[in-house]
């Protein structure tokens, strides 16, 4: 079944259904499939064909996921953008990507206005939410563009599994963005195994908060609409909205960056609201301190699920869901459980192996790389053959996380590759320092990083973010995390900052902490 059959279907079985909430918009199915099927039938009139490229820079929308509909209908490959990024890097992504036609927000023009002089393939821009009508032969607007076609569904395709139905680049931390090719079957599988470990059903109101050009969110577009639950968009993130339509549109789920619930769970007017209507909240993207999810529990009483996966994988790769026998433990004792990464997601297949590719003891001690295959895996990289070959290896994913396991196959990320320091011989892994500053009363926002040290290679740094009103030094904080970690574990220093930088899905930005200390170098 590839993503075209999705809609029709909840068309078929809830037509009248409200689907989509959307500022002071609200469409049944019947309505969004026609909207969806008008802007089909416009791509089509601008000559798009099965297999190439359709961009989008937006905030989170209606149009957002109409576009996400469109493209699967067309047998067309949508390029989700971050809006965060510099238009040089745009214009990159694009040109790798040979986009056609770039759907646009007008509150982005100054950003993107300009990009079609250095992206050739560009053959049309359409944009949504523009006080007037763009200029230009090269521009259209959204709304007279699909008002203007017919609402039926467009000619079928005959569209494969193995079709490439959506194109995201990487945040491109470690340098030059990849694009992750996710096929037809990459989402759809990645749907149903959300609808059969979360047990998504028509009743379910979902709230898309976090970004829709980032799988931590956009994921649900295709499993909430495969069960005919309802979406409701927040445009971006604002804690205080959030707080307040999780009761006012009665929301069921949603999966969040971690530093949004952080800011949540600690905002003055977190106990005004009812959230009685939450039955589990997601957190993604990142890991989380266990602190911080018993905040959560406490605040929204409702289950808690950490999630971890990557763009590579549609996402989900673990689920901090408990077996049934563990819920016969103590709450600390399931508390410990649901803030560990988790164990593996129903259709993927995952293993914790050595450097010699051996898996590593079932003991939560012994550290080894996540590995994984399954239907959800991507293929590989755009255009990318090399990387591709170095990133799956005899059918299996080499995510460049690294974990231990425990006796009941729940793993806990300790570190990315890339961010584990090497102090004195010794390796620390930057989650488990962060977990115990999450524990101070005054912090915020922790991140930590190793920084070039003459002495010990690199010495642990502790970069915070302290709660209004709240003060601390650093001799305090080091003396604290000294309580339960090891000298050597223990930031040598710390940076106190205003925030702390994020990359566009709202994770921390961990490079953008260490580069200034390394050109120092």
């Amino acid at each position: 079944m590839p993503l075209d059959e999705l809609l029709p279907k909840a068309v078929k079985l809830h037509p009248r259904k409200e689907a989509i909430v959307c500022g002071q918009s609200r469409m049944d199915y019947q309505t969004f499939a026609e909207r969806v099927w008008r802007l089909c039938q416009g791509l089509i009139s601008l000559g798009l064909r099965r297999n190439e490229r359709v961009a989008i820079i937006h905030e989170n929308s209606n149009e957002f996921l109409e576009a996400y509909f469109a493209a699967a209908h067309l047998g067309a490959i949508l390029v989700p953008l971050n809006f965060r990024l510099a238009p040089r890097e745009l214009a990159m992504i694009l040109n790798d990507s040979e986009t056609r036609i770039l759907i646009s927000q007008g509150h982005f023009h100054d950003k993107v206005s300009e990009i079609p002089r250095s992206v050739p393939s560009i053959e049309k821009m359409i944009w949504t939410r523009m006080d007037g009508e763009p200029s230009g032969s090269r521009n259209l607007a959204y709304e007279p563009l699909i008002a203007s076609q017919r609402p039926e569904p467009p000619p079928h395709q005959g569209i494969r599994d193995d079709d490439v139905a959506q194109l995201y680049y990487t945040s491109g931390t470690t340098g030059r963005p990849k694009g992750v090719m996710l096929t037809h079957k990459n989402v759809k599988s990645h749907a149903l195994g959300t609808i059969a470990e979360l047990h998504l059903t028509d009743s379910d109101n979902w709230f898309h908060v976090a970004p829709l050009f980032h799988l931590a969110d956009a994921w649900a577009t295709f499993a909430i609409t495969w069960v005919g639950g309802k979406h409701v968009i927040l445009p971006t993130f604002d804690a205080l909205k959030v707080l307040q339509m999780i009761q006012g549109e009665k929301i069921t789920l949603s999966n969040l960056i971690p530093t949004m619930l952080n800011l949540m769970v600690n905002h003055a007017d977190v106990k005004r609201f009812d959230y009685s209507s939450l039955r589990v909240l997601l957190s993604g993207g990142a890991p989380i301190a266990p602190e911080t999810v018993r905040k959560i529990i406490d605040a929204f009483k409702c289950d808690y699920i950490q999630t971890y996966g990557m763009t590579e994988t549609s996402p989900y790769l673990t689920l901090s869901i408990l077996k049934s026998h563990l819920k016969d433990l103590s709450w600390e004792e399931q508390l410990q459980f649901k803030a560990k990464t988790g164990r593996e997601f129903v259709n993927v297949s995952l293993r914790v192996v050595d450097d010699g590719g051996n898996d590593v003891a079932a003991d939560n001690q012994h550290v080894g790389e996540i590995i994984v295959r399954g239907d959800t895996v991507t293929p590989g990289y755009w255009n990318l053959p090399k990387e591709t070959r170095a990133a799956i290896r005899d059918g299996w994913l080499y995510t460049g996380d690294l974990a231990v396991i425990d006796e009941e196959q729940y793993v806990t990320i300790v570190d990315r590759k890339k961010d584990m320091i090497l102090t004195g011989g010794e390796n620390v892994y930057s989650t488990e320092v962060e977990n115990v500053l999450y524990q101070h009363d005054c912090i915020l926002e922790a991140a930590v990083i190793g920084v070039p040290d003459p002495h010990w290679g690199e010495a642990v740094k502790a970069c915070v973010v302290l709660k209004p009103g709240c003060e601390a030094t650093e001799e305090e904080i080091i003396a604290f995390c000294k309580r339960d970690l090891a000298g050597y574990k223990a930031p040598k220093s710390i940076d106190f900052l205003k925030a702390l930088p994020k990359t566009g899905s709202g994770k921390i930005y961990k490079k953008g902490l260490r580069d200034p200390y390394i050109q120092k170098t």
